[in-house]
């Protein structure tokens, strides 16, 4: 009797780790995700595409072109500097249109535009995506929750206060 118990206890304890990880996919660190947006460097955000490339997450293409236009702002030569921006942008914009509600996806965009040059003129959805992220900040993975109050401390868009205050659900 003792050993059927545990059996149940062991299934339903996979079970419900398989269900706390339904958007996780082993080899992908999406906290270092987001801290390699933040301050990585050319060879680092490298590394993670080639990562990216090998698995098969719902948000890889947004995540491929989110780090292609941050590895853009690094580069010298203006000439490719345009050329990366505008193609991690077609991608990123592919993939928001794909699917709208996918608060992660505004998040990405607005963390990009809040960011790049007036040259881009890739500016337009600033207050679009700050309301689309606190109106479905609740519904976030914990570690994308996590780099949204993070990000929101520097954000002049995005505040901290107004994710603690929003109705969210």
């Amino acid at each position: 009797m003792e050993i059927k118990i545990f059996d149940w206890i062991v299934v339903l304890g996979i079970l419900f780790s398989q269900a706390n990880q339904v958007h996780e996919q082993p080899g992908f660190d999406r906290a270092g995700y987001y801290q390699l947006l933040k301050k990585g460097t050319i060879g680092e955000i490298d590394k993670e595409l080639s990562l990216l490339e090998t698995l098969s997450l719902k948000e890889k293409q947004a995540y491929i072109a989110t780090l292609i236009m941050k590895k853009a702002g690094m580069l010298k030569k203006p000439t490719d500097k345009i050329r990366l921006f505008k193609e991690g942008r077609a991608g990123l914009e592919k993939e928001i249109s794909l699917d709208s509600s996918e608060a992660e996806y505004h998040f990405l965009r607005l963390i990009i535009q809040e960011h790049a040059p007036a040259v881009t003129k890739y500016r337009g959805q600033l207050q679009e995506d700050k309301e689309h992220i606190e109106k479905n900040y609740k519904t976030l993975l914990p570690a994308v929750q996590r780099a949204v109050m993070d990000y929101s401390k520097s954000s002049k868009v995005l505040h901290n206060l107004d994710l603690n205050t929003s109705e969210h659900g």
